[in-house]
């Protein structure tokens, strides 16, 4: 326990070294949070606007759609000469989206950092909005959903999404569908940047090798010129709470399952920590987790099972699969209802607890080796409204946790037993 003590001390100076600070301009305070990275001479600066992501779809795609529209440069430029003029200079400027985020980033050298946020303002002032930008997005979304097609691993992953979310946003795949994108026109994607890359939903990450009292100086310009909008709070979705079943058949060798229920947490529980371990010990943690050990190494069912806990702002529920022979696919799915059961009925031994302790606490350090890695965490925290630091608390409370008080957890989300499935076979 001794290493994993420094180990912690370690991490929370490392953790720690990010900041959060603030820019006050129209009315609003925007959050930035930083940190501060000599070692290489090298900016970055990420845009995140909240609830603005495939949540926020008003046609299955459009968010992801929106985001590959932004990453064709300017309209005065184009995508080419766009891209020329970053690439000269060592530039990266890209747009991404999350469930519940939409994200621009911009990264260089320390030396044209500067250059870098003339060409990142552009290209919020200016997008290529054009229907030659639009189709060639529509055409390259086209061509990847339709080799997706038989992506079985895709398919039955989005069919368990519409079992548990049936009715919602968040039961549509988040690149959309053929038919989705083909709908999507020029005038969504406007309306999308329009309403959801403004300031009153902004969250600032910067790192590097920079005085954030002149970046800060330089950002609050062209946050200025960009609208205000409207802030919002992500709505959240329950996931289905009665079984459901639904099988595909395609022409496959492997019968594919997709595995889900409920899961009754919230981003901010504070028992968060207790459903990673318990998580870790069912099906996160490879050879030694439960649903490993029971359909690949005793039964030789499957090359692979896994089952995690997805919690955030909009959802939450725990899910997993494996792939299988068509003739076992009963048996498979048997033999996971039951070892669920089993776990939820009778817990984890004192072997797994302090098992999946050494792992958790002993591997942290590889989580926050990168300075995004620990912008990210740091950004998650304030998302979340935790205090900083409480990931250190968090591998403290995983330390000290008890047997009893773990398996008391476990017992207490018996939602887990109302699994759906959804399956590709033969």
């Amino acid at each position: 326990m001794k290493k994993i003590f420094i180990t912690l001390l370690i991490l929370g100076q490392m953790i720690m070294a990010a900041t959060i600070e603030y820019i006050e301009t129209n009315g609003i305070k925007v959050p930035v949070i930083f940190e501060h990275d000599k070692r290489l001479p090298l900016v970055t600066m990420q845009f995140t606007f909240r609830d603005s992501g495939s949540i926020k779809d008003t046609k299955a795609g459009l968010a992801k759609f929106s985001a590959k529209v932004m990453n064709e440069g300017t309209k005065k430029l184009g995508s080419s000469a766009f891209a020329e003029a970053l690439e000269a200079k060592a530039i990266h400027i890209s747009s991404s989206t999350g469930k519940e985020t939409f994200v621009m980033e911009v990264g260089s050298l320390k030396e044209q950092f500067d250059e870098g946020l003339k060409y990142f303002e552009s290209l919020l002032k200016d997008p290529n909005f054009s229907d030659e930008a639009v189709n060639k997005v529509k055409t390259t979304t086209i061509g990847a959903l339709s080799r997706k097609e038989n992506d079985f691993d895709y398919v039955a992953s989005n069919e368990l999404k519409s079992l548990l979310f049936k009715g919602s946003v968040l039961a549509n795949p988040s690149s959309g569908t053929l038919e989705s994108v083909k709908t999507i026109e020029l005038s969504d994607v406007k309306k999308f940047i329009e309403t959801h890359l403004v300031s009153s939903r902004l969250i600032v990450l910067l790192g590097g090798d920079i005085d954030i009292k002149s970046a800060k100086k330089k950002i609050a310009k062209i946050i200025e010129t960009m609208p205000k909008g409207e802030a919002s709070e992500v709505k959240n979705y329950t996931a289905a709470k009665k079984s459901k079943e639904s099988v595909l058949i395609k022409e496959t060798e492997q019968a594919y399952i997709y595995f889900g229920s409920p899961y009754n947490m919230r981003d901010s529980d504070e028992d968060y920590y207790k459903a990673r371990v318990a998580t870790f010990i069912l099906g996160t943690g490879g050879f030694g987790s439960r649903l490993m050990e029971e359909i690949r190494v005793k039964r030789g069912l499957a090359y692979s099972a896994y089952a995690r806990v997805h919690v955030s702002k909009s959802s939450s529920y725990f899910s997993g699969y494996l792939q299988t022979k068509i003739d076992s696919l009963k048996e498979a799915k048997k033999t996971v209802n039951e070892v669920v059961a089993e776990f939820v009925k009778n817990g984890v031994t004192k072997e797994e607890l302090e098992h999946t302790k050494k792992f958790l606490l002993g591997s942290e350090p590889l989580r926050v080796e990168t300075m995004s890695q620990r912008l990210n965490r740091t950004f998650m925290e304030y998302y979340k409204g935790q205090e900083l630091g409480h990931s250190i608390k968090e591998l403290e409370l995983i330390k000290n946790l008890k047997l009893k008080d773990l398996n008391k957890f476990i017992k207490e989300h018996s939602e887990i037993l109302d699994l759906s499935y959804a399956i590709v076979t033969k």
